[in-house]
């Protein structure tokens, strides 16, 4: 099965042209957000820290979400 290419670039350009609305420090924002709930959640529930554990792995998507954002706003889309 091809994929339709012409259909990838205008879905491509359309999510790419809103995220490049989006200021880099809101995801580094988010990013140290979550690392803060996470620490939070791991100091007032000692061993039972699967939510923070979990909100803790937030961090890195949103640090390359931030990273994604950075170079289409600087290189565009293809």
């Amino acid at each position: 099965m091809a994929l339709d290419t012409a259909n990838e670039d205008r879905v491509s350009k359309t999510i790419e042209s809103q995220t490049a609305k989006i200021p880099s420090v809101v995801f580094l924002g988010a990013a140290l957000l979550a690392m803060g709930v996470s620490a939070a959640l791991k100091c007032s529930r000692g061993k039972v820290d699967k939510d923070a554990l979990f909100i803790g792995q937030w961090a890195a998507p949103f640090l390359l979400l931030g990273i994604y954002n950075k170079i289409v706003k600087t290189e565009g889309h293809d």
